[in-house]
């Protein structure tokens, strides 16, 4: 996990600058850190991006005491897994590494806090691991309904993400088939705020 060193500390000196508290934190891969607008997409929760670059959802949780732990949002929404099962990995490690997430989580927080997941997306240049991401998807959002965690939300944007023909919409995408365009972001923007609660205002000016 060395090589996710400097990225994690560059979050742990951000954290160090910052001048508000954050009510959401937004935690995971590029998916995340490259998200430009959302201080102005999600601005009344005060969010936070602690997205760093390539991560996996392995090193999400290796990293998770010194990234999201020393933080006391209002509610948490992780991408992430996207990364293992590019680098290979199978559908049912990743659905161990999120176990390993959740339970993470409680010790850290309780179950009390908001979390959500928010399925992993189809992308066009990963269209051969199709069946691989929506089988992770399937067995993640199955363990959230099953094992009762109330405090915990599938955020399915991964359908929407979809063309009639079953495949990634090329519309959402930059040039590399990868990461997202703004397009991309507003549809996210739009599926997360039908699923998340309204702000806790404490701000007038918000």
């Amino acid at each position: 996990m060395y090589w996710y060193e400097e990225e994690v500390q560059r979050l742990e000196k951000e954290r160090a600058e910052l001048t508000y508290k954050p009510s959401a934190v937004f935690y995971g891969s590029s998916s995340i850190r490259l998200w430009q607008t959302l201080q102005e997409d999600f601005h009344e929760y005060k969010p936070v991006n602690l997205g760093f670059g390539g991560s996996t959802l392995a090193a999400c949780v290796w990293y998770f005491d010194r990234t999201v732990a020393p933080y006391s949002p209002d509610l948490l929404i992780l991408y992430a897994g996207d990364n293992d099962l590019g680098d290979g990995r199978k559908p049912e490690e990743v659905f161990i590494f999120f176990q390993q997430f959740v339970a993470r989580t409680k010790q850290r927080f309780g179950d009390q806090l908001p979390c959500y997941f928010l399925s992993l997306k189809p992308s066009p240049s990963r269209l051969n691991l199709l069946e691989n991401f929506t089988y992770t998807n399937h067995l993640i959002e199955t363990y959230i309904l099953r094992q009762h965690h109330h405090n915990w939300k599938f955020i399915n944007i991964f359908d929407q993400m979809l063309n009639k023909s079953g495949e990634p919409k090329n519309a959402y995408f930059d040039v590399d088939g990868l990461h997202m365009n703004p397009m991309g972001y507003e549809l996210w923007t739009g599926i997360i705020r039908g699923n998340i609660p309204p702000a806790v205002l404490t701000d007038p000016k918000l």
